[in-house]
């Protein structure tokens, strides 16, 4: 064998490798895909009530929850008027419906982001050695090409929103884990031995102190998950998900330039939306912790 050449596995045993991982993994699906579909199908029930929801409610009291909600977060006029002259835009444009499903799908997704990642983050911020063991997890769902991690969900559970919803969620996932970690670990730590001082519980010191502390850095990773969640729209379409992405990929298959380009500013229009009104709303929580004023 020449000294430099670079050792590697012969062809037969390579091919054998890989018809062992794809036979290993056909069982999988095969002995538990029906199982795993039912543990989504409340998922997969909600998603469609949600979406159905929001395209069968009359534009105007959409674009008053849109007002209202950007107010709330906001608190900026600009934001309000901005948001709700981009819906209508959309909706005068003949991409409303699309718009909607879209909307409901990060919506969800966003939920369950939360939902889990706050909570890892808070045991991150506990342990130095799961902290270790959780990162290159984090790392892998950050980096690896969302068409690998597609395979194995589409063979697990097929065409549909499901496989598209935990498309979105593996990808959005690690910002809203990171930043809580973040938050929670960066907190000063006379004012822990302050809460520690006063006989405050485990409970009480993380719900009273650490958490409204940290929720800067914690709105901080909500935001980059919506923003991350809106970057898969167009990838998530390509497994059945209903919204804006499904003209995209249609303007793509068949160059429709204009096609491509109202669908794909009705995204850019929705992630400055939440864009700002996140930001703003997590200013709001910084001049709250240093004693600013609000609004």
């Amino acid at each position: 064998m020449d000294f430099l050449e670079m050792p590697s596995l012969g062809r037969r045993d390579l091919m054998n490798l890989r018809k062992g991982i794809d036979a290993g993994f056909r069982s999988f699906s095969r002995s538990y895909g029906e199982d795993l579909e039912n543990f989504f199908d409340p998922l997969l029930q909600f998603l469609i009530f949600f979406e159905k929801l929001l395209i069968s409610t009359p534009w105007p009291i959409i674009l008053l929850i849109v007002a209202g909600l950007t107010w709330l977060g906001s608190r900026s006029w600009k934001i309000v008027v901005g948001s709700v002259f981009c819906f209508m835009l959309i909706g005068y444009l003949d991409m409303w419906e699309d718009t909607m499903s879209t909307v409901a799908m990060i919506s969800v997704a966003t939920l369950i982001c939360i939902s889990i990642g706050i909570p890892i983050g808070v045991l991150m911020s506990r342990s130095d050695r799961l902290q270790a063991t959780i990162t290159p997890v984090l790392d892998v769902m950050q980096t690896i090409p969302s068409f690998v991690y597609l395979i194995p969900v589409v063979m697990l559970l097929g065409i549909g929103k499901v496989p598209g919803l935990l498309a979105v969620c593996i990808y959005a996932l690690p910002p809203i884990v990171r930043l809580t970690n973040l938050g929670i670990r960066l907190v000063d730590k006379q004012v822990l031995e302050a809460a520690d001082a006063f006989g405050s519980s485990y409970w009480q010191r993380l719900k009273d102190v650490q958490i409204p502390l940290a929720l800067p850095n914690i709105f901080a990773g909500v935001n980059q998950t919506i923003m991350m969640a809106l970057a898969m729209v167009v990838i998530a379409s390509m497994i059945g998900v209903k919204g804006l992405g499904i003209p995209v990929l249609q303007a793509i298959s068949n160059q429709y330039l204009a096609l491509g380009l109202f669908n794909g500013l009705a995204i850019v229009a929705l992630a400055i939306i939440f864009d700002r009104v996140t930001q703003a709303f997590g200013k709001r929580l910084q001049r709250h912790q240093i004693g600013g004023p609000s609004v």
